[in-house]
């Protein structure tokens, strides 16, 4: 359920979703449903061919999960903006941490809006995705 307004407080950080081990099946399961078939993310031999240890994820991948997470929590029909920084490669066998908090609390345009700063780290630590988001809250 969608929390209200008065619910919400800067700092608050609702539980973060741990995916993963991600798997080449992912990658290619996101490739089919996104169209971008480029043989990097699935084929081994072409990968390693471009200097990449395997194949890795589409970016676009490790940012839909962010994405999601802070919808999930904020509901879809609420977010009024979204954008990413692509930071570090998602591999196979990588387990995603998506993570976030609310970093300002505020009305504009007479919305009640919550800024949230958002990571998708790797388990070494690494973070792969960074994001920030703006939602409307009831």
């Amino acid at each position: 359920m969608t929390p209200k307004w008065d619910e919400i407080e800067s700092g608050n950080e609702p539980p973060p979703l741990v995916i993963g081990p991600v798997t080449r099946t992912d990658f290619v399961r996101y490739q089919g449903a996104s169209g971008d078939m480029n043989p990097i993310h699935h084929d081994e031999e072409f990968a390693r061919a471009a200097g990449y240890q395997a194949p890795l994820a589409v970016g676009m991948f490790q940012a839909g999960v962010l994405n999601s997470w802070a919808t999930h929590w904020l509901g879809p029909a609420n977010v009024r903006r979204s954008r990413v920084r692509w930071k570090e490669q998602v591999w196979p066998g990588d387990v995603l941490t998506c993570s976030g908090k609310v970093v300002r609390k505020y009305e504009e345009s007479g919305e009640r809006r919550v800024d949230l700063e958002l990571s998708c780290t790797r388990q070494t630590g690494g973070l792969a995705v960074q994001g920030w988001m703006t939602f409307v809250v009831p």
